[in-house]
């Protein structure tokens, strides 16, 4: 299992772009015809939750475990902020926004064969990380693992430590700034493809509204990319 994740690790990145595109690959209806309203809501609701929880984690505590040269690595251990309470709230977060927005497209493919398999990855990935990080921290990190769940986020203590940190808005807006872009874009795309009734089929003002969103997103991307290279936003 930890080769396999290895092998995921490698190319993570490409899944997660992968499976934003399977978002339109026909499927039948998760909530029937008639309640596409359903599949709106809770579908925001959990992928907007998952954000909240990434926005969170990297805010308070940011940790550095991208990898280098497609394996794992990580420079320190990170115990602090989120991190405090689970072990791995920025996956918790992408499973969650994955999950949100395969509500939000209403495919029942989605929810029920693909997210089964973007957990199994994430579990491997997981399995060679800790691998690790059990190598390179030895009792330190088993000693993290004992007081600290898995997936699963801790909320006792939970307020404590917020109140207790600085958030970091300019960190998250520098390391964020990728997914965001992604995520809300994917999210535009679902919404007005997906969902024909919200622009009462008239594919004029889908074409319209496209015309409009993207173009925001994309100058909202490239105006953070800008702040970052030129230094004028730094954390």
């Amino acid at each position: 299992m930890i080769s396999i994740g290895n092998f995921f690790f490698k190319y993570r990145n490409i899944i997660f772009i992968a499976l934003y595109i399977a978002l339109f690959i026909p499927s039948r209806s998760l909530f029937g015809d008639g309640n596409y309203l359903w599949a709106i809501i809770l579908g925001l609701l959990v992928t907007v939750g998952g954000q909240l929880v990434r926005a969170a984690t990297i805010g308070l505590a940011y940790i550095i475990r991208g990898g280098r040269d497609g394996k794992v690595y990580a420079e320190e251990l990170v115990t602090e902020g989120i991190f405090n309470h689970c072990r791995n709230p920025l996956y918790v977060g992408n499973i969650l926004m994955l999950l949100g927005v395969g509500i939000l497209s209403d495919s029942l493919l989605y929810v029920a064969v693909l997210i089964p398999i973007f957990l199994f990855i994430y579990h491997t990935i997981v399995l060679a990380e800790e691998n690790f990080l059990r190598n390179k921290f030895g009792e330190k990190y088993e000693a993290y693992c004992k007081r600290v769940p898995r997936w699963l986020i801790k909320f006792s203590g939970l307020g404590t430590t917020t109140s207790n940190m600085h958030y970091n808005w300019r960190r998250y807006l520098i390391k964020e700034y990728n997914t965001l872009y992604i995520w809300l874009t994917g999210i535009t795309l679902v919404l007005l493809f997906k969902h024909p009734r919200i622009y009462d089929n008239d594919d004029s003002k889908r074409n319209l509204l496209l015309a409009v969103i993207l173009p925001l997103l994309l100058l909202g991307y490239l105006f953070i990319r800008y702040l970052k290279k030129s230094g004028k936003l730094k954390e």
